[in-house]
């Protein structure tokens, strides 16, 4: 088992919560509270989900589960960006991010399901 912070999937999910942190910091008042902290939220919990998938046996819940909440954080910057809280540049960066994100885990989860847990 690698350490989780050498993995590819691991940097670029702290990438995309770097990133996020960024385009936080820079919202309207009245959304960096709602939008802004699900999106921070979410940004983390995937760091999280790939720590907790790297350290399990059986990978593959926590992988169903980061695909899952990585669908949630593309639509929150869909709608960061529909709001104008961010702009079409910044939203094609991280979903740039979170599509790779998504293929490593994807790739992830068809090894670990097709190989029995140790």
């Amino acid at each position: 088992m690698a350490l989780h912070t050498e993995l590819p999937i691991y940097k670029l999910t702290y990438e995309l919560m770097l990133l996020a942190m960024e385009l936080i910091k820079n919202m309207r008042r009245d959304y960096k509270t709602t939008v802004g902290q699900k999106i921070n939220a979410e940004c983390l919990d995937l760091s999280l989900l790939v720590y907790k998938a790297n350290c399990a046996r059986d990978k593959v819940p926590h992988l169903d589960m980061l695909l899952e909440r990585l669908q949630v954080t593309e639509l929150l910057f869909r709608l960061a960006v529909d709001l104008g809280l961010i702009s079409k540049g910044q939203y094609a960066k991280a979903i740039g991010i979170t599509a790779k994100v998504g293929r490593q885990a994807g790739g992830w989860r068809k090894h670990s399901a097709s190989s029995p847990a140790m």
